[in-house]
């Protein structure tokens, strides 16, 4: 952006999503920054058509109007001039004089460009209602042609159907377009986004109906009783449930859907609990290299029809599953081997020597050509075991038990005292609370694992001790004050000082961060990677989606769930070339599969050169750098987050920031998550 005397300055992010040679007109503030000079804060950006020829072919070319790139712009700005925007606006049908422009191209184009027009109004709609522009494309993603009127007459729509509206901003537009503040549609929408709210940040499954009144209470600014009422209407709509809670006179509300799910999750465990075995006993040799509890697992797998196996790192888990399954094979039996996500289902299979899948590919459909990796039905095995089982959510684990059939048995593997999963449920935890579930805790650390600084650290945290500062033998801890010089600490050894110094590639290296904002956050430090391992270059195809931008070479990860292209959650792919007229970017991901994500899609994935500790679980790196500092990580700096961390490391792990941050990380415990499962299954 010019100055207007020759030279340039940053301006805010509200103009992220620019495309090259649009016309902006800004309205904001200038202010000196120390470190990066001259800036203008932008509050409020309006698109203005671009005039000169230069400026409409870069603004064609740019990958904004779906089939429109760099080449065919110039040939439609060659032969319209400076024309040619009124052309395609107004004469549409001559778009075929220009050489390669066909009718079904020419409709490409004009369906992109009323597209790109609906998204202009409507950004110009969100800012009379104070609300970011860059809204807008999300928005209509979801809505079509109907986001005009969903935002004018009923925005609380937008709750749960556009990444980035909550109810903040959903509230913000209804009082603005004059609904009442005691509207019961307002005050409903409220009480659903609690609950959401609880789910998605917590993980929990419900809420204390005392704390649900005074939360939205005090999110309306109403009166707790009104509150109170709309709450019965929601149950009569049989959109929440209100029940009893474990504690005597307690009361609790859940969402309609996480209810159903917990008591169907409930049922299907004591289906499996309670059927005929049909686990095929024979003889077979047992494994002379267990443990004496390793040894009680497997027996307590092969008789059982749900079982758990817990324990911390070097304690043979994997090992024992191996035993498990050659135990069952031996005896003619069927196993299965799964974990929630890719990087784990592979680890698994290394740690194992055995073929394993994810939690989701166990769950679909035979491939096309009616095979899988396994059998054709591998939820339907003898034995169905699940690692890293600490990661099942509530969604995830009663798609799980509603495969397994009758006599089937399941064991889920896991560790306790890691982080649990992303989405609502405590499963494992849960499981663990009921008696009637029999299950081993491995305790006996091998010999080979002792030596491990890791191994060591993660013991010494699990049990409530600072490891040994400053470290040794794969755990480190490197004291650094200011926030940013840490972020900058962090940056420069997961580009430079590790690579250079253990002679492997910045791809070995991973990024963790306890948060997502803030100078040490995953956005932050994500972007000064990108900026050093994947700059901007000449003849380098790259895309603005929202605040991100997208280059060939990237590194990303899918930040939600996508059955139709077989892509999940926690999985990492790289971009590998990106179709600017076709909108498309084509990623490879991790284990060899070529996916495409369409322009409009992009905003379901994220960089994962700098990735949340929740979104590491089940992976395994040989080399982590983490930034542990007070100020931006200190709600988030919990013993189950820092355990997770640091078990997420083969070689190295190097924690870079505050020692009181660490400290504070070892000594404080998470808050227990709002969940039923236990007391259903305990009934």
């Amino acid at each position: 952006m010019s100055d207007g005397g020759g030279g340039f300055v940053a301006a805010g992010r509200v103009l992220a999503g620019v495309q090259p040679g649009e016309t902006l007109k800004l309205a904001g503030s200038w202010s000196d920054h120390p470190r990066h000079g001259r800036r203008f804060a932008a509050e409020a950006c309006e698109r203005v058509t671009p005039a000169t020829i230069p400026a409409i072919q870069a603004y064609l070319g740019s990958g904004l109007i779906r089939g429109i790139g760099p080449r065919l712009a110039a040939a439609i700005v060659g032969h319209f001039g400076a024309d040619t925007l009124t052309v395609i606006d107004a004469e549409p049908d001559r778009l075929t004089e220009v050489i390669n422009i066909g009718p079904q191209r020419r409709a490409q184009i004009v369906e992109a460009w009323l597209d790109q027009k609906a998204v202009a109004a409507l950004m110009v709609t969100l800012q009379g209602f104070g609300v970011s522009p860059l809204l807008a494309a999300k928005i209509y993603q979801a809505f079509g042609s109907d986001s005009q009127e969903v935002v004018s007459t009923d925005p609380y729509r937008l709750i749960g159907r556009v990444r980035g509206v909550g109810f903040h901003i959903a509230d913000r537009i209804a009082l603005r377009s004059g609904v009442p503040e005691r509207s019961p549609q307002r005050i409903k929408a409220a009480i659903l986004d609690r609950l959401e709210s609880a789910a998605a940040r917590g993980g929990h499954c419900y809420l204390a109906m005392p704390a649900l009144l005074a939360q939205t209470a005090e999110l309306v600014e109403q009166d707790p009783e009104l509150v109170r009422a709309m709450v019965d209407a929601l149950t009569a709509e049989r959109r929440v449930v209100v029940e009893a809670g474990e504690q005597p006179g307690r009361v609790v509300v859940y969402d309609k859907e996480l209810h159903s799910r917990e008591v169907a999750l409930a049922g299907h465990l004591r289906r499996l609990m309670s059927a005929t075995s049909g686990m095929p006993m024979r003889h077979y040799d047992e494994d002379a290299s267990l443990h004496d509890d390793q040894r009680a697992a497997v027996t307590l797998a092969l008789t059982c029809q749900v079982t758990v196996l817990t324990g911390g790192p070097g304690c043979g888990k994997s090992h024992t599953v191996r035993s498990i399954a050659r135990a069952v094979r031996a005896m003619g039996g069927t196993v299965t081997l799964a974990a929630p996500t890719g990087k784990a289902a592979k680890r698994l299979s290394e740690l194992t020597g055995l073929p394993a899948m994810t939690v989701h590919r166990l769950l679909m459909a035979p491939d096309d050509d009616g095979t899988t990796l396994f059998a054709e039905a591998p939820a339907k095995a003898d034995l169905v075991v699940v690692d890293e089982a600490s990661m099942l959510d509530l969604h995830l684990a009663v798609r799980l038990t509603a495969a397994i059939p009758d006599g089937g048995h399941l064991l889920l593997v896991g560790d306790t005292d890691q982080l649990p999963s992303i989405g609502p449920g405590n499963v494992l935890a849960d499981v663990l609370k009921v008696p009637d579930i029999p299950r081993v805790r491995l305790t006996h650390v091998f010999r080979q694992a002792e030596g491990s600084g890791i191994v060591r650290a993660a013991h010494l945290i699990r049990s409530g001790h600072l490891p040994d500062l400053p470290g040794r033998g794969g755990f480190w801890f490197e004291e650094a004050g200011d926030p940013e010089l840490v972020a900058e600490r962090v940056v420069h050894l997961a580009t430079d000082g590790i690579p250079r110094k253990q002679g492997v590639s910045p791809d070995q290296v991973q990024v963790l961060c306890p948060m997502r904002r803030g100078v040490t956050g995953t956005v932050e430090i994500g972007r000064l990677l990108q900026e050093r391992r994947n700059p901007a270059r000449e003849g380098v195809a790259e895309f603005w989606s929202g605040p991100e931008v997208f280059r060939v070479g990237d590194r990303v990860m899918p930040v939600r769930n996508n059955y139709d292209k077989g892509v999940f959650n926690g999985e990492t792919a790289t971009i590998t070339a990106m179709d600017l007229p076709g909108r498309v970017a084509a990623l490879r991901v991790d284990d060899g599969r070529e996916v495409d994500y369409g322009f409009d899609e992009l905003d379901d994935l994220t960089h994962a050169y700098a990735i949340s500790v929740h979104r590491a679980q089940g992976s395994e790196y040989p080399f982590v750098v983490a930034p542990l500092v007070a100020e931006s990580g200190g709600i988030m700096l919990r013993r189950r987050l820092l355990y997770t961390l640091v078990t997420r490391a083969k070689a190295w792990v190097v924690l870079v920031g505050h020692r009181e941050a660490l400290e504070q990380a070892v000594h404080q415990l998470g808050t227990a998550r709002n969940t039923g499962l236990a007391r259903r299954l305990n009934v």
